[in-house]
């Protein structure tokens, strides 16, 4: 996602920027720009496109002052585009911002009423407006900040300077990361460590509702009622390629934990709960069309095949639409029967999957409407699909698939309520109350993955087998299929995911004391049936591991081991029980010491047949 750097003190400070902006790049944008003071102005430079061209719009000039801010943008409201680039403006104010104002229509209505005047398509702009008319009305920036930030829904880190002080820095946190890096008379201000690794190892991790005030006599940090709190920097011992991986031993580690945060910023700005709707920008179908869909095809390889499945039950479910998720490569070999009532739904992480797109053009030669779920902009099937829902997940380093996953189940989610409230399925009450259950989701994942120490103990007893079978039923199958190929991937064992019912039409021949089973069974209306699966495999000496949301002493007495993640509504839980078969699979693969980011004969990106 987004990147952000701010820097005050002696270095010039645009070779400062520029260097903390080459070292976010992996986090992946589509446009860059720094604010640098130039005496007491601040001057903005900025441009769609890589941060080497910012560089050579920069190169030959001369600034004067000490501090500076910079970012690299990944749109979210507004075009890619020079005018939507931050930083952004407004009066004296000057900031960058990773996040989403989620009120900012009705903040934008009411600026405009006190005669404010918009420049860009973004969000980030409203913040900017909100400070400068607290700095009209006589507060000074520190309590200007505050106040406009009551006033905000939603999420932000920034980094914030102000024209007329030109030794003065300011950055706020809610519900994005941002730190201060702490060096010999200079402060740093980044989204992420990498960007201030090279100057210093020195960090302050701002919590939730944290502001911090630099200048060159030191850092403040406080909360937003202006209360001071005392904070000391703590020294990270981290090479720049474990600053990159966030102190995680492996990027698929610090992915699989990234995965709240990626849910969040994929539903981020899209869900209007007041309204009882969703939000999709870019969708390509009016809504007398949607009304008239017959059917949705869902197409997908691998990871996003496993979450294809789990949408085709949820536009089922809530929709009312007939559903098929679809392997892409058995797809488009078909005799493809549909046309412009057909939608066509192609998920992919990169958007440059062969057999993915192939399918797209098969489906739009039969006359399909078409649709992708991607994650990264400007891929091929962005620009080959009729419209594109981004995930938002950030770049996806480790082959193995983890947070684009949860990621693309939420835009599906997303997907859903739209086709179901516009066709009539969904009453406005019933969507506001699946946005309220979706915004509680990440908090969830975070309760899950705080489990991780039991996890490892439990993937140590299991490191050393050489065959897993996984079972799921309803909309814990695909859970199962995603947790065994998890396994295969990075540990090189071998492992089958199945639905629990079909156990008895041969997989049943294969338990005993030698191969253990992993049961999806969160309470739904196949648990009583997935408990009677149990019974059948623990009469055959096989091992059980069983992921439950709810505790039950008589199922608990048949398995071996139990993970325990939070109650949601069935349809959801997909969310909560997929998080542990990654870190079991991950912590298995670790221990038996795989190249766990690069597993042998896969790569990222299938881009041939």
């Amino acid at each position: 996602m987004c990147g952000i750097i701010g820097y005050l003190g002696p270095r010039p400070p645009v070779e400062v920027l520029l260097e903390g902006l080459r070292r976010l790049e992996y986090r992946g944008y589509d446009s860059a720009g720094i604010g640098v003071f130039d005496g007491s102005r601040i001057r903005i430079r900025r441009c769609e496109g890589k941060i080497q061209r910012l560089s050579e719009l920069l190169q030959g000039l001369t600034f004067s002052g000490s501090v500076g801010i910079g970012h690299t943008r990944w749109a979210t409201h507004g075009e890619p585009s020079e005018r939507n680039a931050h930083p952004h403006s407004a009066g004296k104010v000057v900031l960058v911002h990773n996040g989403i104002v989620e009120n900012y229509l009705p903040l934008k209505e009411a600026l405009r009423a006190e005669g404010r005047v918009f420049r860009s398509e973004t969000d980030t702009e409203i913040i900017a407006h909100l400070i400068d008319l607290e700095l009209e009305r006589g507060f000074g920036p520190e309590e200007a900040v505050r106040r406009a930030l009551r006033r905000v829904e939603g999420s932000y880190a920034l980094a914030i300077i102000f024209e007329g002080y030109p030794e003065l820095l300011i950055g706020a946190r809610k519900e994005s990361p941002l730190l201060l890096g702490v060096g010999e008379e200079e402060y740093f201000l980044s989204s992420d460590a990498p960007a201030v690794i090279p100057w210093t190892r020195d960090l302050v991790f701002l919590e939730e509702g944290e502001m911090v005030v630099v200048t060159p006599k030191g850092f403040r940090v406080t909360d937003f009622g202006g209360r001071s709190l005392p904070k000391t920097p703590r020294r990270v011992d981290w090479s720049p390629a474990m600053a990159e991986k966030g102190g995680y031993k492996h990027f698929m580690l610090k992915e699989i934990h990234e995965q709240p945060n990626g849910v969040i910023d994929t539903l981020r700005g899209r869900m209007l709960e007041e309204e009882g709707r969703v939000y999709l920008q870019d969708f390509p179908l009016s809504d007398k069309e949607v009304r008239g869909i017959e059917r949705v095809m869902l197409v997908a390889c691998g990871t996003s095949w496993h979450a294809a499945l789990i949408g085709e039950y949820w536009i089922e479910a809530l929709a009312g639409i007939p559903a098929k998720a679809e392997i892409a490569s058995e797809f488009r070999y078909r005799e493809l029967l549909g046309g412009p009532r057909t939608l066509l739904v192609a998920i992919s992480q990169s958007g440059e999957t062969a057999d993915t797109l192939q399918a797209v053009r098969e489906a739009k030669r039969k006359g399909f409407r078409t649709f992708g779920i991607c994650n990264v902009l400007g891929s091929t099937l962005t620009r080959e699909t009729e419209g594109t829902l981004f995930t938002h997940a950030g770049p996806e380093i480790s082959v193995a698939s983890t947070k684009a996953f949860t990621a693309q189940l939420a835009a599906l989610m997303l997907l859903t309520l739209h086709l179901g409230a516009t066709r009539g399925r969904l009453p406005r009450e019933e969507v506001r109350r699946y946005i309220k259950l979706l915004r509680t989701i990440p908090r969830l994942m975070e309760e899950v993955l705080k489990q991780e120490s039991s996890i490892v103990e439990l993937s140590r007893a299991y490191a050393e087998v050489q065959n897993f079978l996984y079972l799921g039923r309803g909309i814990s199958y695909p859970v199962a299929l995603e947790g065994a190929l998890k396994l295969k991937e990075i540990s090189y064992i071998h492992a089958e995911g199945y639905p629990a019912g079909e156990m008895k039409h041969g997989p049943i021949a294969l338990i005993d004391e030698k191969m253990p089973t992993v049961v999806v069974a969160p309470r739904d209306r196949t648990y009583e049936k997935v408990m009677g699966n149990i019974k059948e495999i623990k009469s055959r000496r096989g091992r059980i591991i069983a992921v439950l949301n709810s505790r039950d002493p008589l199922l608990e007495e048949q398995v071996d081991s139990v993970i325990l993640v939070p109650s949601t509504p069935p349809l959801l839980s997909p969310f909560v029980t997929v998080l542990p078969l990654q870190l079991f699979a991950y912590h298995i693969a670790d221990y038996r010491g795989t190249d766990v980011d690069q597993p042998r004969n896969l790569a990222k990106s299938v881009t041939v047949e």
